[in-house]
């Protein structure tokens, strides 16, 4: 476990200081995650008058109108899609992702969650036997914990919530935490902090409420603005991921009709002068210019990984969308092998199972390749966290899988790269989004 630190985070010259947090709220269907959102929205000054006179019913503020946009969802109460908004603090800037608790809509929970820095996972008191001192907690809840340590959200929040709704809230906050300490030591999940709230009262969302529950520790906007943003993958060979490739067109440069290839730094730090491999071509050549989007190069933070960056060569080579750009040097070009078959944990998220045998288009970084399921190693159960044989995946399963592509990718594990270890499949036949794939 990992205990929330009681000073601030600390910035010096050889890191970026904290940019805006982007965090979502998660777990099971009529938790509250809207209603919280809504908490920290009003009692931060984050909505308008106006805005909030648009959400009365029958008299009563309905927080969760605040995030809840559709009109399906305003009908039925519930989340649907995932939902941002923007708010601040003295001290922080957010960007809020109101994800859906329904099972049939976990794919966009794992959309929102990829791309996290921190997740809330919201624990509804009301709906567990807090009586018994083993209790049970949700399979959604135990589902979006799994999902947000998988995908790497760096930092996990457990929020119970509705404790104003029970008889002796400090004995059910006791039993409630103690089930999800047990759970996230048996899934190995690290968390920062597991605090108790009422969204509907406001109670230790933005304003404390002394000792309540026997709780001592921080609101959680307080824990928010000390949370560290996701940082970047800078273990193995530097790589860049090619989005677009462009034509100088610059009557002033003298290296007029120079391509310029855009792309995402995926680790790393990309520098002027280094060398480097176009996959899966094998042709060097040098890093002659490195710009920003604005065109400008002297960017302090040009080149690090996470960033956008376009690159100039020293000589042209054929280099197309979706190829990779790897720093070549005898040690890293050792780590790097492009692979036609590779292990890989799933999250299913199409409404038809996943079956052995299926071909599907797989998308890496921005290549499109045909992709082989040639084996179902095996299924996670989330309410044991065993692994279970498996002959197929059914919706919103998580599992393990062996994929065989028809043309190398050039892979690493998602545990070291975020963007070299992802992919998603995509159903050959409908173009649905069908899983979110992590390399092993």
């Amino acid at each position: 476990m990992s205990p929330l630190s009681t000073t601030a985070p600390t910035q010096d010259a050889n890191t970026e200081p904290l940019y805006a947090l982007k965090f979502i709220t998660c777990g099971s269907v009529d938790d509250g995650k809207s209603t919280l959102i809504g908490r920290l929205l009003v009692d931060s000054q984050a909505v308008l008058e106006d805005h909030l006179a648009g959400v009365q019913r029958q008299g009563e503020t309905d927080l969760a109108l605040l995030t809840d946009g559709l009109s399906a969802e305003r009908e039925q109460g519930i989340t649907i899609d995932v939902a941002y908004r923007y708010f601040a603090t003295e001290n922080r800037k957010f960007i809020i992702g109101d994800a859906p608790g329904h099972e049939q809509y976990t794919r966009n929970m794992v959309t929102a969650a990829s791309s996290a820095d921190a997740a809330l996972v919201i624990v509804d008191a009301t709906k567990l036997d807090w009586s018994k001192s083993d209790l049970t907690l949700l399979d959604q809840t135990r589902r979006h914990s799994l999902l947000a340590k998988l995908l790497r959200v760096p930092s996990i929040v457990f929020v119970i919530n509705k404790l104003d709704a029970v008889n002796d809230p400090t004995m059910a906050f006791n039993r409630i935490k103690g089930a999800l300490t047990s759970f996230a030591t048996q899934a190995n999940i690290s968390y920062t902090a597991i605090v108790p709230i009422s969204a509907l009262k406001g109670w230790n969302v933005v304003n404390a409420k002394d000792h309540w529950c026997g709780y001592t520790g921080e609101t959680l906007i307080s824990i928010l603005e000390k949370l560290p943003c996701t940082p970047a993958d800078q273990s193995g060979p530097t790589s860049v991921c090619v989005q677009w490739i462009e034509k100088q067109h610059d009557s002033n440069r003298t290296d007029k009709g120079r391509r310029v290839l855009w792309g995402r730094v995926a680790n790393g730090h990309l520098k002027v002068g280094d060398t480097v491999k176009v996959h899966p071509s094998a042709q060097s050549a040098k890093v002659v210019e490195i710009i920003n989007a604005v065109r400008q190069a002297n960017d302090p933070l040009l080149g690090h990984s996470g960033h956008q960056v376009g690159v100039t060569l020293e000589r042209e080579l054929d280099v197309s969308r979706g190829d990779w750009l790897v720093v070549s040097d005898a040690q890293q070009d050792s780590t790097l092998t492009p692979q036609r078959q590779i292990a890989a944990t799933v999250a299913w998220m199409d409404d038809e199972p996943l079956v052995q045998g299926r071909i599907y288009w797989a998308l890496h970084g921005h290549q499109w390749v045909k992709a082989q399921v040639s084996q179902i190693k095996h299924r996670l159960n989330i309410l044991t966290l065993e692994t279970e044989s498996a002959q197929q995946l059914e919706p919103n399963a998580m599992g393990q899988v062996e994929l065989t592509f028809k043309e190398p990718l050039l892979t690493r594990s998602f545990a070291e790269s975020r963007l070299m270890g992802a992919m998603i499949l995509v159903d050959t036949a409908s173009h649905k989004t069908s899983a979110a794939i992590l390399v092993d």
